[in-house]
Parts: C-alpha cells; sequence; structure tokens
C-alpha cells in the first residue's frame, strides 16, 4: 500500500460519514436506522435514481461500502452483495448492520484501485461518493470495468466542480464535508465523460440539490435552510439542473 492509500485509510478509519448527526452508541440498531433516515432524507433523489429493488439476483459490488447504509437496500431488494471499504472500522460495522438487518454479503478489507476479483464477476458495480476520495480515479474506473461482465452496469457519482455548493462553499468560506481528507477531487461534467471512456455507453444525471439539513443549528441553519434552500428551489430546474452537487452516471459496458 503507498503512503497516499495508507493516508487515505487512515483517514477513513476516524471518519464515519454522517456520523456526527448520530445520537445513538455506534453500531447500536438505532445509530444504523438514524443514519440511514438521515442519509436518504438529505439525498432524496437517491431511492429515485437507483432503483435498489431492481437488482434482484445480481451479484452487486459496492466499493466503499462504509457501514452498509446503500449495501442494505440492495440486499432487501434481492441483490447478491459485495462490499468492500478500505477502512476496517467500516467493514466491521457493515457486518453489525448486516446482521442486525438479517442479511447476508460478502464484506471485504479491499483497496477499490486493486480489486481481488476476476474478470466479470459482478452485474452491477456501484461507487457512490469514492471515486473523488481515491488516489487515482483513472485505475479504479479501469478495474471496475475489469470485473463488471459484459452489459454489466456501473453506477457511479462524483462531485461536480461547477455546482451550487461548491460556489456557496467558496462565497461563504465554509469548508465542504471531508474537505480536510487527504484526497476530494471535483471534476467537470467533460471530465467525468472522460473518466467513463472504458464503457460502451453511459449518461451522466446531476443531481442533489439543496435541501435543508440538520447539520446547521442557529443563525446558520435559519439563513440556509429558511432563506438559501427556499431562493434556489425556485429557479427553473432547466437552468440549475447542471449545477448539481452530485454527478451521477449509469454506464454500460
Amino acid at each position: 500500500m503507498g503512503f497516499m492509500d495508507l493516508a487515505i485509510q487512515t483517514y477513513w478509519e476516524t471518519h464515519i460519514h454522517d456520523q456526527e448527526i448520530a445520537r445513538y452508541p455506534v453500531g447500536s440498531a438505532e445509530f444504523f436506522r438514524e443514519l440511514e433516515d438521515y442519509r436518504f432524507e438529505k439525498l432524496s433523489y437517491l431511492p429515485k435514481a437507483v432503483d435498489f429493488s431492481g437488482h434482484g439476483g445480481k451479484k452487486l459490488l459496492e466499493i466503499g461500502c462504509g457501514v452498509g447504509i446503500d449495501l442494505v437496500r440492495f440486499a432487501r431488494g434481492g441483490a447478491l452483495a459485495t462490499g468492500i471499504d478500505l477502512a476496517r472500522t467500516a467493514i466491521e460495522l457493515a457486518r453489525r448492520n448486516f446482521a442486525l438487518n438479517g442479511l447476508n454479503a460478502a464484506l471485504f478489507l479491499m483497496n477499490g484501485e486493486a480489486l481481488e476479483f476476476e474478470e466479470a464477476s459482478f452485474d452491477v458495480v456501484y461507487a457512490h461518493g469514492v471515486l473523488q476520495y481515491t488516489t487515482n480515479a483513472n485505475k479504479m474506473i479501469s478495474e471496475i470495468h475489469r470485473v463488471l461482465r459484459p452489459g454489466g452496469e456501473a453506477i457511479l457519482m462524483v462531485y461536480n466542480r461547477y455546482s451550487w455548493l461548491n460556489l456557496l462553499a467558496w462565497l461563504t468560506k465554509v469548508d465542504l464535508e471531508h474537505q480536510d481528507a487527504p484526497v476530494l477531487k471535483k471534476f467537470s461534467i467533460g471530465e467525468f465523460k472522460r473518466l467513463l471512456e472504458p464503457f460502451s455507453d453511459f449518461r451522466i444525471l446531476p443531481e442533489r440539490f439543496p435541501v435543508k439539513t440538520r447539520l446547521h443549528h442557529g443563525l446558520k441553519a435559519v439563513l440556509y435552510n429558511e432563506v438559501f434552500v427556499r431562493a434556489f428551489n425556485l429557479f427553473p430546474k432547466t437552468l440549475s439542473r447542471p449545477f448539481g452537487w452530485h454527478l451521477m452516471a449509469f454506464a454500460c459496458k
């Protein structure tokens, strides 16, 4: 493992995504339920964009599965779930999450840039919010392409450099979530298209527009939740859509 990979692993060992909103003990059923509720409140678009119940019987790999919030949904929908993460803490919590839900998944400590799977092993590869934090995004894309069967689908998300959130962070001088991660890349739509060139076909959908959040408090919460969110959502979607914070890609091998 290279120096940067080790730095990334060390960071994510102590930065469980969204843990800062949790009120219940880490690893409890209430902890996982709260993280799931918060994730799909914040990312209300995700269950509409991704059919978590539409992969029954398919072999599905999630790269960067974290504590397994999304992977549990795929497994509930009948997918044959495999999850990997660079952080041991995440894998241990994901195992706990699956056990509490009475579901099965193969969960491994593994680097998404060096997948330990045979070629054409999976029908679907899912990596939501992972490529932007890895050392070499092109290498991870190559590995995703390699382990997908012909005709298989990759469902991916990266951060949009030209987004409302990037602009807001710059104007307010407020750091983005995980701004302190060892690697944090943002992509233009053109750059994301070039990253996806190994695939035979793909479409990119900008998503993740302002919604009210529990992360802010006091005056900051009022200004963001009641002023900014309301004002932004007055813009026609045809004008605002290219500036979504998340660039979702649906790519076919």
